[in-house]
């Protein structure tokens, strides 16, 4: 019975993020990106709310030279504290919530451009909300993607070593058999 468990709950024996590496020095990059990115929205929404903008207000109130109101600043605040949050768990979540997060926000940068003279602009977005958006999109990007990603990696990055581990064998066994000879040359030549 406990098969038959296993199986419902987890019906492929395989993860999403299996064969990403997870202790590696990379992960210190994710975890700083998320949370400058994080830090950067939250003040952001805290300084809009603290001018009590209406929530839907579309009236051109502006927070470090960005327009908002109530709603922007509240979805700031909580995108702020989900990359926080991120920054806190770190490792491939932080790196695939940065990648996911970018996307949203420049896929969201061109919706509010399509939006921004038209009723439906519910955010209040301007130009250079637009341009916010799409800056901290690729931001968000680099930090998730940096070293993860690339058609150069070098052979001792752990994205590239998961992706070719027969390879990584292959040199790891090199490298091995070459350390062997150098400390047999060195002992037979020692004192």
């Amino acid at each position: 019975m406990p098969y038959l468990v296993r199986r419902v709950a987890r019906p492929v024996n395989a993860r999403l993020d299996e064969h990403l590496p997870t202790d590696h020095k990379l992960i210190q990059v994710y975890r700083v990106g998320a949370g400058l990115m994080g830090l950067l929205l939250i003040v952001f929404g805290i300084l809009g709310l603290i001018d009590r903008i209406g929530f839907f207000d579309t009236g051109g109130a502006t927070v470090l030279a960005l327009n908002t109101n109530g709603a922007l600043s509240v979805l700031s605040i909580c995108i702020g504290l989900l990359l926080l949050a991120g920054m806190a768990i770190g490792g491939n979540f932080a790196s695939t919530l940065n990648i996911v997060l970018g996307i949203a926000f420049i896929v969201s940068g061109f919706v509010n451009l399509a939006l921004l003279d038209t009723g439906m602009n519910f955010l209040a977005f301007k130009i250079q909300n637009v341009l916010f958006s799409f800056v901290v999109g690729v931001m968000l990007m680099w930090f998730g993607m940096y070293g993860r990603v690339g058609s150069a990696l070098p052979h001792d990055n752990p994205y590239w070593r998961a992706r070719n581990p027969e390879q990584a064998a292959r040199e790891d066994r090199a490298a091995a058999q070459a350390a062997a000879r150098l400390g047999r040359g060195v002992q037979g030549h020692g004192v």
